[in-house]
C-alpha cells in the first residue's frame, strides 16, 4: 500500500510521464483532428513535457515546493501548439497544490487534479467538451470521490485511470469531427499516457508497451470493423491557415494584468484556438490566424517577443494527405454478412471491413461507399452476399472515393469461396476472373422456418415447418431441423461435390450440428464434411457444398 509521495517520488513520476508519452507520441499524432487536423498534438505534448522533465531532472532539490515550480515553468517555456499549451495550464494547477504540502496524500492528488481542471479550463477562451479539457475534469472528479475513501494510491490509480478511459470513450459523442473520423480526442489520450507513467512508477511496472483502442465501432456499418480510418480531406476546411506561437518577455514594467486581458480579447478577433497565459514575468501565446504579423505587432506593445513559431497548417495539412495516398496499398476487401461467427471467418480471410446486412437488413449504398472510404487502398473488392444488396453495391461504387469492384456473390458461401480465390499478386481482371470462377462453383442451400401458412407449387407449408432451400425453391420440409438439412443436402448433391461445410446458427448446439456432420459422414464419405459457427439469424443452417 502506498499512502504519500515524496518531492523525489514524484519527480520519477512526472519523469516516466514525459517518456512514456514521448514513446507514444506518434499514435497521439495519428487520431489528431481537432481543432485541426495537422497531426500534432503527440509532438507538442510531448515537447512540453520533456520540457518539464529536463528542468526537474537539472534540479537537486527534493523540497516539493522547488521540485513543482520546476515542473510548472518547464511546462510553460516548453508549450508547443494548442494542447501543450493547455497541458502546461494542468500542470501548473496540480504544482500550485502539490507545493503547498510535504508528502502528497490522495486527497492532495484529487485536489490537485481539480485545480489543474479548473486552470486550463480558464485559460481557453471558448472551452470545448469532448476535449482534454473533458478527460482531465472527469478525472479529477472520479479522484475527489475515491479520495474520500481510500487512501491507497494503487487502488486510488486504478479507478481514476479507469474513468478517463471511460469518459475518453465518449468524446466522440460530444465532437462531431471525432465521430466523423472514427476517434477519441487525441489531447484527452496523451494525458492518460501522462497518467500511466506516473502509476507505472508507483507500481513498479517497468512496461511501456500500451495498447489502445482508440478507434471506435459507430453504428451497425461498423460492428465488425476491427479498425477505422479517416481521410484528412474529409474533416472540414482549415478556416485559419497558420499556428502562431510565441513567448512575450522582459514585459513593460507599466503592463497590468489588465493589458494581457486586452491582447487576450484583441487576438480572439484575429483567429480561434487563443491561448495566452502566464504572468508579468513571462507570457505564453498561441493563436491560429491568418495574419501572424498582427498578432506579433498587438503583442510588441507589452514586452519583446522571444521564441516565435509558425507552422503553415494548410501545407501540414497537405503532407498527411500525400503520406495518406502514398501509403494506399493495392487492395482492400469488403463483404457483408451477419452472425459474429461468419463476420469472424471472413476476419481470418483478412476482409478489411465487415458490414452487417443479409436478407432482413440491407446497408444502403452509402453505408457500402462509407465503408470502403476507410479502408486505405486503391482498389477495393465488395462481396455483397446477397442478390438484394447487390444493387446498392453498385451504386456505391458511384458515391465512394476509392476504386470498387462489386463482385456479385449472392450467398454467404459464395461469398467466402470468392475472398477464398483472392490473390494479391494478381491484376484486378485477373481477380474478378478467379472469383467469379469460384462463386459459380458452389451450391449454397439454406435451412429456415415457414414465417406463415402458405402453397407452393411443391408444398402446403404451416406456420413454423422447417424448410429447406436450394437458394432458389424450397425442396424439402419436415419437423426437425436435422433432417431437413440432411434431405436438403441429398437434393442438391451430385457426384462432383467434394466437400460440406455447415455453418450452424439461431440456436442450433454445435452438438446437433455434429450429428447431422456425423450422418452426412457415413453417408457420402468420399466429402470432407467441416461444421462452423456462424451465428446467423434467421437460418438454423447456410450449407456450402463445392
Amino acid at each position: 500500500m502506498i499512502k504519500s509521495i515524496s518531492g523525489a517520488l514524484l519527480r520519477k513520476m512526472f519523469v516516466n510521464g514525459a517518456k512514456l508519452l514521448d514513446l507514444h507520441k506518434e499514435h497521439i499524432n495519428a487520431l489528431n483532428v481537432f481543432p485541426v487536423p495537422d497531426g500534432d498534438t503527440g509532438t507538442n505534448m510531448s515537447l512540453t513535457m520533456m520540457a518539464s522533465a529536463k528542468d526537474l531532472l537539472a534540479s537537486s532539490s527534493k523540497k516539493m515546493d522547488v521540485l513543482c515550480n520546476e515542473v510548472s515553468r518547464g511546462a510553460l517555456r516548453g508549450a508547443r501548439g494548442n494542447s501543450g499549451v493547455i497541458l502546461s495550464q494542468i500542470i501548473k494547477g496540480m504544482s500550485a497544490v502539490f507545493a503547498q504540502h510535504k508528502d502528497i496524500t490522495t486527497k492532495v492528488f484529487a485536489q490537485a487534479l481539480t485545480m489543474g481542471a479548473a486552470i486550463s479550463y480558464k485559460a481557453v477562451t471558448k472551452p470545448q467538451e469532448g476535449t482534454i479539457l473533458t478527460v482531465v475534469k472527469s478525472i479529477a472528479e472520479e479522484a475527489k470521490k475515491v479520495s474520500k475513501k481510500s487512501v491507497d494510491f494503487v487502488e486510488f490509480f486504478e479507478k481514476v485511470m479507469a474513468a478517463g478511459e471511460k469518459t475518453l470513450k465518449k468524446t466522440p459523442d460530444m465532437l462531431p469531427v471525432l465521430k466523423k473520423a472514427g476517434v477519441v480526442d487525441a489531447g484527452g489520450r496523451g494525458f492518460l499516457v501522462i497518467m500511466k507513467g506516473l502509476q507505472n512508477v508507483l507500481l513498479g511496472n517497468e512496461d511501456t508497451n500500451l495498447e489502445f483502442e482508440d478507434r471506435f465501432k459507430d453504428g451497425w456499418d461498423e460492428k465488425y470493423s476491427e479498425d477505422a480510418h479517416f481521410d484528412y480531406k474529409d474533416l472540414g476546411e482549415i478556416e485559419f491557415s497558420y499556428c502562431t506561437e510565441f513567448s512575450i518577455i522582459n514585459v513593460d514594467k507599466k503592463v497590468t494584468d489588465k493589458e494581457i486581458d486586452k491582447l487576450r480579447d484583441k487576438l480572439m478577433t484575429m483567429g480561434d484556438s487563443v491561448l495566452v497565459i502566464g504572468d508579468l514575468s513571462l507570457i505564453k501565446v498561441h493563436i491560429h490566424t491568418n495574419d501572424p504579423g498582427a498578432a506579433l505587432s498587438s503583442a510588441l506593445k507589452l514586452g519583446e517577443i522571444d521564441k516565435i513559431k509558425i507552422d503553415n497548417m494548410l501545407e501540414q495539412n497537405r503532407v498527411l494527405v500525400n503520406t495518406q495516398k502514398q501509403d494506399l496499398r493495392p487492395y482492400g476487401l469488403v463483404t457483408i454478412c451477419a452472425g459474429d461467427g461468419i463476420s469472424s471467418i471472413f476476419k481470418d480471410l483478412t476482409v478489411d471491413f465487415i458490414i452487417e446486412g443479409g436478407q432482413t437488413m440491407n446497408p444502403s449504398a452509402e453505408s457500402i461507399a462509407k465503408a470502403c472510404d476507410r479502408i486505405l487502398a486503391q482498389d477495393i473488392f465488395v462481396f455483397p452476399n446477397n442478390k438484394n444488396i447487390i444493387l446498392a453495391a453498385e451504386q456505391a461504387r458511384i458515391l465512394s472515393r476509392r476504386n470498387l469492384h462489386i463482385v456479385p456473390t449472392k450467398t454467404i458461401p459464395q461469398g467466402l469461396a470468392a475472398v477464398l480465390a483472392f490473390n494479391p499478386e494478381e491484376s484486378v481482371e485477373e481477380n474478378l476472373e478467379n472469383m467469379t470462377k469460384a462463386m459459380g462453383a458452389t451450391k449454397t442451400g439454406l435451412v429456415t422456418y415457414a414465417v406463415r401458412n402458405t402453397q407452393t407449387d411443391k408444398f402446403k407449408l404451416k406456420e413454423g415447418d422447417i424448410i429447406g432451400l436450394d437458394n432458389k425453391d424450397i425442396v424439402t420440409k419436415g419437423k426437425e431441423v436435422g433432417k431437413v438439412t440432411s434431405a436438403l443436402i441429398d437434393k442438391m448433391m451430385d457426384k462432383d461435390i467434394g466437400n460440406i461445410s455447415l455453418y450452424f446458427g439461431n440456436n442450433v448446439e454445435e452438438c446437433d450440428a455434429e450429428k447431422v456432420a456425423e450422418e452426412l459422414g457415413k453417408k457420402y464419405s468420399r466429402c470432407d464434411i467441416d461444421i462452423h459457427y456462424g451465428g446467423q439469424p434467421l437460418y438454423y443452417y447456410i450449407v456450402s457444398l463445392e
